[in-house]
């Protein structure tokens, strides 16, 4: 969604344990040395932990992809089977060929693995177990991971066993009755979360990786990461990833350590407060709750700025200002919760559309269907939504990361309208986005009923409206003989309208497209951000 926005190939920050991103800390390089030791050498196990998200599984990945050409793994991922079930895992992992009726025996599955090994030991070979989340290891299962390494010739070890897992893996292991098997272990190493310095080179490592060519995020912002992920790399994808999606609604081109306060409010769904709030509250018991207040009221989460910046105090507001100010967002948001359900938004975003909406009955994109409308939910931009110009409910979270659902009406200049139940509101765009996270749906009329992307070589009345929308909106005369058909000049017009409406040019006609190409028609009937509501407050 944002990778365009920022200049980037891929998102990056995704937390699946992809090598290409894998930074080698001080840390990570040592237990990554670690594995390959117990690779190289035979004899007894090597035992990786470290704590959920410090980056086992990726280092685990890379070793994979470093693995001498005489070696042969058998991966383990899901240690939660019996003792039957894990060795024929393993045979599994090794290829070796089972007969239905040794697939339950222990002992017919171990005398499998034994021929297998010294049949390895004999091509020179290398075998190594290796087995992720080993902490979730039972009893019966240690124990028969103990009596494979009793499969051995006079000189060496037949099996090398790796076992990763969280730390709770040492505590299992410092059993009295699992003392065999620890004696067994030959190489241990904790993988620790991130230093300051190591979250820093850490971001920087993977932004390049996805294409980056500057810094997206202020030293403020990684600061402010690595304090409230503990430089746990996991917690530092997810929040770094809501941050930017955050700064892509705000249409800012640089993460601040608001956003990723607030990204990490929404991750964690409890307020986040900046670290120098933390200080001055604890201060503030000796010196009153009037400087508490001052403190709070000076925090409250409206961009980089206080809300003097942009409303008045309500003693100014009062001499200055003829009607009375609207509340905060925040505070009509938890008012009264009923106001902002699912339910109540689609019943104002029906109204507008002139359509009917029916609580507790069918599902609300299929009462749609009824009147002919479509439901799209999407992540975007307020950039975005003006382009589409269609009402829509906007997906809020609040300080305590409760969510809430809110229509927008008007989006301009001055800011946003918005119906919070039947009441209208006008806020801020920078107050809003305190709230939003770019998530919202719209409701729109496809031409003929029917929603697909169109393309290249596609024909149909649904090609037809595209072609002549499109005619309309350049002064072309209207086409005849080929208007339902989508031919090279309609993929051109495609990539125009495109490219003027500053969309991803690729000449096909999807849903993005057929969004602003609707908007821009006008069709009569249809509501609009820029219509003011008469009924206001009713």
């Amino acid at each position: 969604m944002y990778t365009s926005f920022f200049g980037l190939n891929e998102k990056p920050f995704a937390i699946t344990p992809d090598p290409r991103y894998l930074f080698l800390s001080e840390r990570h390089a040592e237990a990554l040395a670690h594995l390959a030791y117990g690779i190289s050498e035979a004899g007894g196990f090597i035992q990786l932990t470290g704590e959920v998200g410090t980056g086992k599984t990726t280092v685990l990945r890379s070793l994979l992809q470093q693995l001498p050409p005489h070696c042969d793994v058998a991966l383990i991922l899901n240690p939660r089977v019996t003792d039957a079930e894990f060795l024929l895992c393993i045979c599994d992992e090794l290829h070796v060929q089972v007969p239905l009726e040794a697939a339950g025996s222990v002992k017919s599955l171990v005398d499998l693995l034994t021929h297998f090994l010294l049949d390895a030991h004999g091509r020179s070979r290398r075998i190594v177990l290796m087995v992720d989340e080993a902490q979730n290891l039972s009893p019966d299962v240690l124990e028969q991971v103990r009596l494979l390494t009793n499969l051995e010739t006079a000189t060496q070890k037949l099996l090398q066993i790796i076992l990763i897992g969280q730390p709770e893996l040492r505590a299992v292991l410092a059993r009295p009755e699992l003392r065999q098997l620890a004696q067994r272990v030959t190489g241990r190493y904790h993988l620790e979360a991130l230093r300051r310095n190591e979250t820093v080179s850490y971001m920087r490592h993977r932004l390049r990786v996805a294409g980056a060519t500057r810094d997206l995020f202020s030293p403020g912002a990684i600061r402010e990461l690595h304090r409230l992920s503990d430089g746990v790399p996991r917690i530092i994808n997810v929040i770094a990833d809501r941050a930017l999606l955050g700064a892509y609604t705000r249409e800012e081109h640089r993460v601040t350590g608001a956003l990723v306060r607030r990204a990490a409010s929404e991750v964690y769904g409890r307020p986040v407060l900046p670290p120098w709030l933390l200080w001055a509250a604890s201060a503030g018991a000796a010196g009153g709750v009037v400087l508490l207040g001052f403190v709070l009221w000076r925090s409250l989460p409206s961009g980089e700025q206080p809300l003097a910046d942009t409303q008045p105090p309500p003693a100014v507001a009062a001499t200055t200002v003829a009607e009375p100010l609207m509340p905060l967002l925040g505070n009509q948001l938890t008012e009264d919760p009923a106001r902002t359900t699912m339910d109540a938004a689609f019943s104002s975003l029906f109204s507008l559309w002139g359509a009917q909406y029916q609580t507790g009955t069918d599902h609300a994109c299929e009462q749609a269907g009824v009147h002919g409308l479509s439901c799209v939910w999407q992540r975007g931009s307020l950039a975005q939504l003006k382009l589409i110009n269609r009402p829509a409910i906007l997906s809020l979270i609040d300080t305590d990361g409760a969510p809430h659902q809110v229509v927008l009406t008007g989006l301009d200049g001055a800011g946003a309208r918005l119906l919070i139940g039947a009441r209208e509101a006008r806020v801020p765009v920078a107050e809003l986005a305190d709230y939003w996270f770019g998530e919202f749906l719209v409701l729109w009329r496809p031409q003929n009923g029917e929603l697909r992307p169109l393309r290249a070589g596609m024909r149909g009345d649904d090609v037809r409206w595209l072609r002549q929308g499109l005619e309309h909106l350049h002064g072309l005369p209207a086409s005849t003989e080929t208007g339902d058909v989508f031919d090279a000049e309609l993929e051109r017009l495609v990539e125009d309208f495109q490219r003027s409406r500053r969309l991803a040019v690729d000449g096909v006609a999807g849903l993005q497209t057929l969004l602003v190409l609707d908007s821009a028609l006008g069709a009569p009937g249809t509501p609009t951000l820029g219509a003011e509501r008469t009924e206001a407050g009713a």
